[in-house]
């Protein structure tokens, strides 16, 4: 019961530091796509709601990659036939940040995400090369180890936080702030 107890109360932490992070407008980034295409977030996304995936880690990096499939399939993939009509129209960018000596790795990672990443994806993955206080102070990074992901609305901010593994649970809650 103790277990239980104190799982609970760790969820409840990570939640609630999550949270505060609510209503704030997501701090600048300058990222790239796999053909050096400079994306700046939220700038070149307002206008429509954007769907955020952060990972400054491998292991968070392999977490994230949970997400590709039921994103892409709920949020990327057009519809056809009788269900053409219920899409959603939202941005959708997973974002691999690299930092400090990492920094020197973004080329490699972009070669190796051209070549071992489904090619229909590739333009929603953006690399970030450069510091990471700024992200860290405001999004409250915590961990190290789980990607993190934010919702922001048609003005760059941000209405929905969740971080860690791919989840049925997470996928609902993100579903319900966009319809």
């Amino acid at each position: 019961m103790k277990t239980i107890g104190l799982l609970f109360m760790g969820f409840l932490l990570s939640t609630s530091a999550l949270a505060q992070v609510i209503g704030k407008t997501f701090p600048d980034m300058e990222a790239e796509s796999v053909e050096d295409k400079k994306v700046k977030l939220p700038q070149d996304v307002k206008g429509k709601y954007t769907l955020l995936g952060l990972a400054y880690s491998k292991k968070s990096e392999d977490e994230l990659n949970s997400w590709f499939q039921p994103v892409f399939e709920k949020f990327i993939q057009k519809n056809t036939g009788l269900l053409s009509g219920f899409g959603y129209d939202v941005n959708v960018y997973f974002v691999p940040m690299f930092t400090g000596v990492n920094a020197a790795a973004t080329g490699t990672a972009k070669r190796k995400a051209m070549k071992n990443i489904d090619p229909q994806l590739l333009p929603y993955i953006l690399f970030y090369r450069g510091e990471l206080k700024t992200y860290k102070e405001a999004l409250d990074f915590e961990k190290r180890d789980i990607p993190y992901f934010f919702v922001l609305d048609a003005e760059g901010k941000i209405i929905h936080a969740t971080s860690g593994k791919y989840t049925t649970a997470k996928m609902d809650a993100v579903e319900g702030v966009l319809e």
